[in-house]
């Protein structure tokens, strides 16, 4: 596969990303896949979704989880609910990561992605540790399927973000850099974040957004591609600094008509910044 192959974000039964219909329509040759719900999570359905995606010549190259109870309806509910920050549903979530993680297996997908949540800062907060706890687990259960477990970025600083990743201490832990959720949750500029974490980087979100005009309170605003804060020209110079050569998967968060339309275009801009940047 060609460097730096185009990807959409898509759903096979959670509702969420562009429709796989949509997937094949506009002629990308990966995805990545959000998790399905608990009763299509299974080693029968990811056999008939990889044959689907075989069929159409489609890889996928992350799967992500999702969880039954997160909401980002604003900053504040993304730190009482998302990912496996939350105490009272850690173990429960833990085994509905590593089922997608096995579900990932299954469609012969190595990687399984996440927003693990707003990591407590302290180093003496227990509840710190117990997230790191949760992550050595997860990393395992990933590593015997033969995958990294990726991390999307946003809702930390990307020192943040560096300081969990040596904390957690293991080999096959990544990152999912979104240069947009860094400009939504208001953690840092986007680039120069890039650039700090950029070995980590396994896989990439295109999306752009505007910041607010509380950085970290309230969120900023997602944009089509290239009408943002990002500058994806320089963000793709910056992937190519980096050495990254994984897919550019293009993330555009809302639903209907102008959904597509904003991927049709998205493609076209990273086809032709793609032939600008690598000759």
């Amino acid at each position: 596969m060609e460097k730096w192959p185009l990807g959409i974000f898509t759903s096979v039964g959670a509702g969420l990303g562009a429709g796989i219909g949509a997937v094949k329509e506009l002629g990308v040759p990966t995805v990545q896949l959000h998790a399905p719900p608990r009763d299509m999570a299974t080693p029968e359905k990811a056999a008939e979704f990889k044959k689907q995606f075989d069929d159409a010549g489609i890889k996928v190259t992350v799967v992500f989880s999702g969880f039954e109870g997160e909401s980002y309806a604003d900053i504040p509910t993304v730190k009482k609910t998302v990912g496996l920050v939350p105490a009272e549903t850690r173990a429960t979530r833990l085994e509905i990561a590593k089922r997608n993680s096995d579900f990932a297996r299954g469609l012969g997908c190595d990687a399984l992605g996440m927003h693990v949540g707003f990591i407590p800062e302290g180093k003496s907060d227990p509840e710190r540790a117990g997230v790191i706890e949760v992550a050595c687990e997860l990393c395992d259960h990933c590593a015997q399927n033969g995958q990294h477990l990726h991390l999307e970025t946003g809702q930390e600083t990307a020192e943040g973000l560096l300081e969990f990743i040596a904390d957690v201490g293991k080999d096959n832990l990544a990152v999912n850099f979104d240069p947009a959720n860094m400009i939504l949750y208001g953690s840092g500029e986007p680039i120069e974040a890039l650039r700090k974490v950029g070995k980590h980087v396994r896989s990439v979100h295109c999306k752009d957004a505007a910041g607010s005009d509380k950085p970290g309170e309230t969120w900023g605003e997602e944009k089509p591609l290239g009408q943002g804060e990002v500058g994806m020209e320089n963000f793709l110079s910056v992937l190519k600094e980096i050495g990254y050569d994984g897919a550019l998967t293009i993330e555009r968060e809302i639903s209907g008509p102008e959904q597509k339309k904003d991927i049709a275009d998205a493609i076209k801009l990273l086809t032709d910044l793609r032939a600008k940047i690598l000759g």
